[in-house]
């Protein structure tokens, strides 16, 4: 369901990139003769940037939190009520960060919640997420943390650095702070989430030899790709992610041509092209960070909507449509504001 009176507020937004700036040079010494190297889904970015070895998403998510205190003081996240974190790879494998988070921010939070399944369009659902909490226990604030750090730890492995899959990922960490019915910020003009159930079966990790992950065993995990599977998640994307905006620009009564900015996920080129084309907007109105960062999944939208923010680009008033799917196509959400400053 489209939501169009959220009264979600994004106050501010921030992104971290690790220091290690890879180039794709570092992969292609590795490529290996690959049934899929020439599929369109594999085209390397110029640059991705790879997590410290012993930088975990927590360490990320803080990094990223002290853009907004130094941006507005040390007492920015006092009326912080719910922490909300999404990590790609949760260091422990029964729990995520968000106490830990919550602790080394000296936060005393009402609401500590790891968001797992949101997937690429993990921010969309978190503040849809933060607004109902928010609603639900007469909160104030919400503190949205969001880390990717998969690539310099799965797609660095020896057996998966010389897929093509392994140069497509990159590292990154974002914030946002969220509240309700406040006038300052980035109103949440309109909103939806859609969960396909039917396809969380076809996203997979494989190894050879095949192993469950928590077993031990030589082989190194990684994402199990097909030509059949990447055939359905293009046919997928393609189709649920400009859907997701359509529906709500059309709730909110601007036509999609008419966005001031489209932000999205970005797997790959192919898919930020035909996501454009298929909302008759210009390049130069949908942001990405690909060749700098590579896919950042979850991290992905927050952190373009920070550069994008940051250099200039956005300006107060600007209807800025955000919008992506998740894993195989099992999780779809768009989410549009109205740029009004930091907040």
């Amino acid at each position: 369901m489209t939501t169009t009176d959220t009264s979600a507020t994004v106050l501010d937004v921030a992104g971290y990139l690790p220091e290690k700036r890879v180039p794709a040079a570092y992969f292609a010494q590795y490529a290996q003769d690959d049934d899929l190297v020439d599929n369109v889904m594999f085209r390397a970015p110029a640059f991705r940037h790879h997590a410290a070895d012993d930088e975990t998403s927590a360490d990320m998510m803080l990094s990223a939190a002290r853009v907004l205190t130094e941006r507005h003081g040390e007492d920015y996240f006092d009326e912080v009520d719910v922490v909300l974190t999404h990590s790609q790879l949760p260091e422990v494998p029964v729990r995520g960060c968000g106490g830990e988070v919550a602790h080394r921010l000296g936060l005393r939070p009402t609401t500590v919640l790891d968001v797992h399944n949101g997937g690429c369009a993990a921010f969309i659902h978190m503040i849809d997420l933060a607004g109902a909490l928010l609603r639900a226990n007469g909160g104030r604030r919400a503190l949205l943390g969001l880390a990717q750090n998969s690539a310099s730890q799965v797609f660095t492995q020896e057996q998966v650095r010389g897929k093509p899959q392994a140069s497509i990922p990159g590292d990154g960490a974002a914030v946002a702070v969220v509240t309700i019915d406040d006038d300052r910020g980035s109103p949440v003009l309109g909103l939806t989430c859609h969960s396909y159930g039917q396809y969380s079966g076809d996203m997979t990790g494989v190894s050879d030899p095949q192993r469950k992950y928590w077993e031990a065993g030589p082989g190194q995990i990684h994402i199990g790709f097909t030509e059949a599977k990447i055939t359905k998640v293009l046919a997928r994307g393609n189709r649920m992610v400009p859907e997701a905006a359509i529906e709500v620009a059309d709730a909110i009564g601007i036509a999609p041509a008419d966005l001031d900015w489209f932000i999205t996920n970005q797997p790959n080129r192919i898919f930020l092209r035909n996501w454009r084309d298929a909302l008759e907007l210009p390049e130069s109105r949908h942001a990405d960070t690909f060749d700098e960062c590579g896919n950042l999944f979850a991290v992905g939208i927050p952190i373009t909507l920070d550069t994008a923010v940051t250099d200039g680009r956005i300006h107060d008033g600007d209807v800025v449509m955000t919008a992506a799917f998740a894993h195989a196509g099992d999780f779809a959400g768009a989410a549009a504001l109205r740029w009004g400053g930091r907040g």
